[in-house]
C-alpha cells in the first residue's frame, strides 16, 4: 500500500510537470517562430519479488514477478516542425521555409539563434542596421553587422538572403547576405527566451552556410514570417489527457490511504 501512494504521488507530479508544458505551449500559441515542447516519461525502479527462471518441472516460472515504483519526467524536447507562414508584405519580415536559423549577437557578444524573423531597422547616426525586436543585431554570412545606408530604397531580400536596393542614382547595390546556419542535433539547442536559442555540446557547433546554393539551410521568403507550430486541438486533447491521469492519481492514493486506514483499525 505505501508502494501505491509512492507510485501515485510520483504520477501526479509527472502530470503536473506534463500540464506545465501544455500550457505554455497554448500560452505560445501566437509566438512569431514558436516551436512547441513535448515531455518524456520514465518508469521508475522495480522492486523484484521474483525472477523469471527456466522452467523445470516442479520449479521454476518462466514470469517473474516485479513491482513498480512510479514514474519520472526525463526530458522535455522541442518539436522543430515548420509552423504556417503568413504573409504581412513587411519589408523586414522574413521566414524561413526549411531547417536554418537567423544568428543574430546578443549584448555581451555571443551568438544566439532564432526563427524569429521580425526584423527592425535600428538608427545609428548615419547608418540603419536590421536588428531584432529587442536591439539584437541580425548578422551576414561573413557574421557582420548588416548596415543599409539611407540613400538605399526598394530593399529586396532573395531567397538566398542576399539584400539589395537601389541607391540615389537608381542603380541597384548589393547590401550583403543574410546567415543561415544549422545544427546536427536542433533538439539540442537551449532556449533562453525572446524566442532565441543557445547552441549547446548536445546541439553541436552551429553550422554556417558557406555558399547560398548549399542544401539543408531552406530558404528565406521576404514579407512572410512563421507562426508557432503549436497546434490548438492537439494540446487541448493533450491536456485532458494530462488532467484525467492526473486526477486517476489522485483516487489511486485516496483508494491506498482507505486501505491503509483498515488495516488499521484490524489492530482494535
Amino acid at each position: 500500500m505505501m508502494r501505491a501512494l509512492w507510485s501515485a504521488g510520483s504520477g501526479m507530479l509527472a502530470q503536473q510537470l506534463n500540464v506545465d508544458v501544455i500550457a505554455n505551449n497554448l500560452a505560445n500559441v501566437n509566438t512569431t517562430g514558436y516551436k512547441k515542447s513535448r515531455i518524456e516519461f520514465k518508469d521508475l525502479l522495480y522492486e523484484t519479488l521474483r525472477r523469471p527462471d527456466v522452467y523445470q518441472p516442479g520449479q521454476g516460472n518462466p514470469v517473474g514477478l516485479q513491482v513498480g515504483h512510479g514514474v519520472k519526467s526525463s526530458s522535455t524536447f522541442r518539436v522543430f516542425t515548420t509552423g504556417n507562414l503568413q504573409q504581412t508584405g513587411n519589408t523586414f519580415d522574413l521566414a524561413i521555409d526549411g531547417d536554418g536559423f537567423f544568428m543574430v549577437e546578443r549584448p555581451d557578444g555571443s551568438r544566439a539563434f532564432t526563427r524569429d524573423g521580425s526584423f527592425k531597422l535600428s538608427i545609428d547616426g548615419s547608418d540603419r542596421y536590421l536588428v531584432t525586436s529587442e536591439g539584437y543585431y541580425v548578422l551576414s554570412a561573413d557574421e557582420d553587422y548588416i548596415s543599409i545606408p539611407e540613400d538605399v530604397t526598394d530593399i529586396s531580400i532573395s531567397e538566398s538572403g542576399t539584400i539589395t536596393g537601389k541607391d540615389s542614382s537608381g542603380a541597384i547595390q548589393e547590401i550583403g547576405t543574410i546567415a543561415l546556419v544549422r545544427f546536427l542535433n536542433p533538439e539540442g539547442l537551449l532556449a533562453i527566451g525572446n524566442n532565441l536559442f543557445e547552441q549547446t555540446g548536445a546541439s553541436g557547433e552551429y553550422i554556417l552556410r558557406a555558399t547560398p546554393e548549399e542544401p539543408g539551410f531552406g530558404s528565406i521568403l521576404q514579407g512572410f514570417l512563421e507562426l508557432s507550430n503549436v497546434q490548438v486541438v492537439e494540446e487541448m486533447v493533450n491536456l485532458i489527457v494530462a488532467q484525467r491521469a492526473y486526477e486517476i492519481n489522485t483516487k489511486a492514493i485516496q483508494a491506498a490511504d482507505e486501505m491503509l486506514g483498515e488495516a488499521n483499525n484490524l489492530r482494535r
